[in-house]
């Protein structure tokens, strides 16, 4: 198995590395924003031509959603128009495109949960240009999978769990947000879904169903607040004794913490396609926190 990853330094991309240089009878191309500008279509060809990966794994993303609202032209070229030439650039040479995608495609305020074939409706610039990005993925490259995810956290880059670890040693007293709902998904499982993923199409080669291809769902449970996900990360930290005492945690409505985009009220993602037909169990993100250490 040849892979080309894409935004290899990122939460999901420096996962993807670790383990599949793990896995026997695989070679990898991690690349970047230094080693290769997704935004460059004769770049992106370039690399793909003379690495001929079998397996394309797109983890590069502009992921900075209040950003994105002052940095439209930026957003759509990382998540729409590099998405758009790896997918010209797999088909050219018959490889499988797997492109990471975001529950913000979403309007957010659906009562339940979010199956794959709901309804899109973004309601940001980062939102917006993650679905272009989705479509011509779908609509250039015929192996293609694409993976939403929400809520990602990881020992790399800036998360949600970084953040409170560090404000817990700050602060005695945190307003956290308790009106918006979502599964915390750990990068590490991110990645190993898409490494489960890209074997099983490798293995099963031309006698994979194409009907597996399209959208897939894949975040963490049991689902919770963002002020749920905050208490659980100070109470393992207490446990595992990153700082003695915990700041105690107040509940906030969203109109309370204002930002520049707007944020889903509503972020659950049903898992169950991927795990009927892959196999993949959703994100066990409170295991996940069992290493705080990692993430300072």
């Amino acid at each position: 198995m040849k892979v080309l990853i894409t935004g290899s330094n990122g939460q999901v991309g420096s996962c993807l590395v670790k383990q599949l240089q793990t896995c026997p009878n695989t070679e990898i191309l991690a690349v970047d924003r230094n080693e290769l500008d997704i935004t460059s279509q004769l770049d992106v060809i370039k690399a793909v031509n003379e690495f001929k990966p079998n397996i394309i794994i797109n983890a590069a993303a502009h992921t900075a959603v209040d950003k994105a609202e002052s940095e439209g032209e930026l957003s759509y070229a990382i998540n729409r128009d590099g998405p758009l030439y790896l997918a010209q650039a797999a088909e050219n040479i018959g490889a499988t495109l797997l492109h990471i995608s975001t529950d913000y495609v979403f309007s957010g305020d659906k009562d339940g949960i979010y199956v794959e074939t709901d309804k899109v409706d973004p309601q940001g610039v980062y939102g917006k240009s993650k679905l272009a990005g989705e479509q011509v993925v779908l609509d250039n490259c015929t192996r293609a999978i694409i993976l939403r995810t929400a809520w990602v956290f990881g020992e790399e880059g800036n998360n949600f769990v970084k953040t409170m670890l560090r404000l817990a040693q700050q602060r005695d007293e945190l307003g956290i947000v308790a009106d918006q709902f979502g599964g915390p998904t750990y990068a590490g499982d991110i990645a190993a879904a898409l490494i489960t993923i890209a074997k099983t199409i490798n293995v099963q080669g031309e006698n994979f169903d194409s009907s597996k291809y399209g959208i897939y769902h894949f975040s963490g449970l049991p689902h919770t607040s963002w002020c749920g996900f905050a208490q659980m990360i100070f109470d393992k930290a207490v446990e595992q004794k990153v700082f003695n005492q915990a700041p105690l945690v107040k509940g906030i409505k969203t109109e309370d913490y204002p930002t520049p985009a707007k944020r889903p009220t509503n972020s659950k993602l049903d898992t169950k396609r991927i795990t009927n037909i892959f196999g993949i169990q959703a994100s066990d993100w409170q295991s996940a926190l069992n290493q705080l250490t990692d993430y300072q």
